[in-house]
């Protein structure tokens, strides 16, 4: 349901915005523990997907990096206007923002990006979300899915969340937005963070290369393989004590690459869990987690990467117990 919505939603949007120069939203792409096959809250799934936004005629996107040396990298977003006097891949009547008088472009053409969602030079999340949720609830009712579907916008300051209800089904979705790293399934994008991010400011995610890796696993994988089931239930029994499921989902990650996938049958499945749980607590003994996208020699080359970040160090995901040690005796602990 979610992915046909957001199929049809898509195609509206690029009609919609066909003569405007709002950022172009690219197929969305499913991300998550929904999309890869072991959500902890099977009674409370959130579907996420990644939007990817391509720059309108006449703009083009450049990634600058703020924080560097970091686990979680930020990066703005810079708009910058094109020459298209040439006209040679663009709209006949479109006016070059760069060599047409000021007054004529206000008179004859749709204002620029730069006009629209940038805060200076930069493309806003926080404006970037609040004119996509608009957009979905102009564009809502010419699509099919609004005969048997309500759908609700929920709050949400750096992405569109909706919720879809049809009699006593009930479903939400979280549509956040991407601007890709070359070409490759890094993107830096909106997902919520921390209070106090800058409304500028991208967070570089590996979600589309995990994604792709979890379908990658399931290509060549046993039918009856158990590793999602390892890590439903895992992240289900967790909750609350301190570990994250990024955290679970990273450790198995790293026993997915290098346990045989013969190995994750379903008769295996003690004996992976009893895997699972060695290696959680030999990290937190050694305070350190590897990211495991960044810097993984291990990590299949079908998934493309941007060089600097297939050829970095791992970051230590447990870098902040390793620094806290009344958080880390706590962990062990738990």
């Amino acid at each position: 349901v979610i992915c046909d919505l957001m199929a049809r939603l898509t195609d509206v949007l690029g009609q919609g915005l066909s003569h405007s120069f709002y950022p172009v939203p690219q197929e969305a792409i499913g991300v998550g523990s929904a999309f890869e096959g072991w959500s902890p809250h099977a009674e409370d799934v959130v579907y996420q997907v990644l939007v990817p936004l391509s720059p309108p005629p006449g703009h083009a996107f450049h990634l600058e990096l703020a924080t560097a040396g970091m686990a979680q990298r930020n990066f703005w977003v810079r708009v910058e206007l094109l020459c298209t006097c040439s006209r040679g891949q663009l709209r006949e009547d479109m006016l070059c923002f760069l060599h047409h008088p000021e007054q004529e472009l206000r008179m004859e053409q749709e204002p620029s990006l730069l006009h629209t969602l940038c805060t200076s030079s930069y493309l806003d999340v926080e404006k970037t979300a609040q004119w996509f949720c608009r957009f979905v609830r102009l564009a809502w009712m010419l699509l099919p899915q609004s005969c048997h579907w309500r759908l609700t916008l929920l709050p949400s300051r750096r992405s569109c969340r909706v919720q879809l209800s049809k009699e006593k089904e009930s479903l939400m979705a979280e549509m956040i937005f991407g601007v890709q790293r070359e070409d490759s399934d890094i993107f830096v994008g909106s997902q919520p963070s921390a209070v106090g991010l800058a409304s500028t400011m991208w967070i570089e995610t590996c979600a589309v290369a995990e994604a792709k890796f979890f379908r990658h696993i399931s290509r060549w994988a046993p039918q009856d393989s158990c590793h999602c089931k390892c890590l439903q239930l895992l992240s289900h029994s967790l909750l609350g004590v301190g570990l994250s499921s990024y955290t679970l989902k990273t450790v198995l990650m790293h026993l997915l690459s290098t346990v045989p996938l013969a190995g994750w049958r379903s008769r295996d499945f003690p004996w992976r869990m009893m895997d699972i749980m060695q290696y959680l607590l030999c990290s937190l003994q050694t305070k350190q987690l590897h990211h495991f996208v960044i810097g993984n020699e291990r990590f299949p080359g079908e998934i493309s990467l941007p060089s600097d970040l297939r050829l970095a160090e791992p970051p230590n995901l447990f870098l902040q117990l390793a620094r806290d040690p009344n958080a880390h005796g706590k962990a062990v602990q738990e």
